[in-house]
């Protein structure tokens, strides 16, 4: 059996070595597995290559990608599922905010029969309190409006056995939320909790703008709820409006009392106005994903690498091009 390790970087230099050091010995204990570092440096411009590189010089189980330039963490984890050969696949961030020990109990969950092992926050210690605020908000959003059910805390970090991956890469789309992703393909999952913990080194890459456009794109890329409530409102605008006009025409013709004028006309307008724009946004939102995805640009591009060809890659890329067709 092999076990691979997925681990995305940007700009990671102060924490690398560090999670190097500490995946290590949970290797040595998880011995019987044939292990399998896979580092993807997506467009770092500090010196984690570097660090890469020499722990590649020295431990044959390093492999590493490294994109042409930033194309963010969604790009890396499918990068890593495409490349990674192993039977049970693992996914840990950089920075040591996911304790590599944890991977030994997930491993064991695996054993068991469970198809996924994964973590999630029982708390939110260390984040300002308005974001965690917002994070916590957007969980109970999507737990209405999504199709599936994505739990409160769940994070990225998870093993995952390879039936698990390659159903996942059987769903291509460009613009990509793994953590719906991970909901949506279903099967057998148990869960690990634990307490959330401050980097080890630098800052986090994820600012509230940053981690709102995410929120959008996992909205949009999930349901289409958003359209059918400006459905909706747009709907229910109308019948006010109308029943509206309805009551100032019987008021004039039964009371004889006049119309009132502009207040009245440019406070529906405004009211109308808005729930265009509105609407419209929402709309172009969707339009906007259509249009990324029909252009059928690659997630990513690999600038440089110790792997050779992979025939994951080779397949899903064909089962990508497959789909863009179709699409067109």
């Amino acid at each position: 059996m092999k076990l691979s390790l997925i681990i995305p970087c940007f700009n990671e230099e102060g924490s690398i070595k560090l999670l190097y050091e500490a995946i290590c010995p949970v290797l040595d204990v998880l011995s019987n597995y044939s292990a399998e570092l896979l580092f993807i440096d997506d467009g770092s411009t500090d010196h984690t290559l570097s660090y890469i590189q020499r722990f590649a010089m020295i431990d044959p189980r390093v492999k590493y990608l490294s994109f042409s330039r930033n194309f963010g963490k969604e790009a890396a984890i499918y990068a890593g599922f495409i490349y990674a050969a192993g039977d049970y696949i693992g996914l840990l961030d950089a920075d040591l905010q996911h304790p590599p020990e944890a991977i030994i109990n997930m491993v064991h969950a695996l054993e068991e029969g469970y198809d996924i092992a994964a973590a999630r926050r029982i708390d939110r210690s260390g984040e300002k309190r308005f974001y965690s605020h917002c994070a916590r908000q957007f969980y109970r959003l999507i737990h209405h409006l999504f199709q599936v059910d994505i739990v409160d805390g769940a994070q990225d970090f998870r093993v995952l056995k390879r039936k698990v991956v390659n159903a996942i890469l059987n769903m291509p789309e460009y613009n990509r939320f793994s953590k719906g992703i991970f909901s949506w393909v279903g099967f057998k999952i148990k869960w690990f909790d634990h307490e959330n913990v401050n980097r080890v080194a630098g800052t986090t890459k994820w600012s509230f703008k940053k981690s709102f456009s995410y929120a959008i794109d996992g909205i949009v890329s999930f349901t289409t709820m958003p359209l059918k409530i400006s459905f909706f409102f747009g709907g229910t605008a109308s019948l006010c409006g109308f029943f509206y006009v309805l009551y100032l025409f019987l008021r004039t013709i039964i009371y004889g009392v006049d119309l009132p004028g502009f207040p009245t006309i440019v406070s529906l307008i405004l009211i109308m106005c808005g729930i265009i724009l509105i609407s419209l946004g929402i709309v172009g939102e969707y339009i906007g994903k259509i249009y990324m995805e029909v252009k059928a640009r690659p997630i990513y591009i690999v600038d440089e690498s110790n792997l050779g060809v992979n025939s994951n890659e080779k397949d899903f890329n064909d089962l990508y091009q497959k789909n863009k067709s179709i699409a067109r």
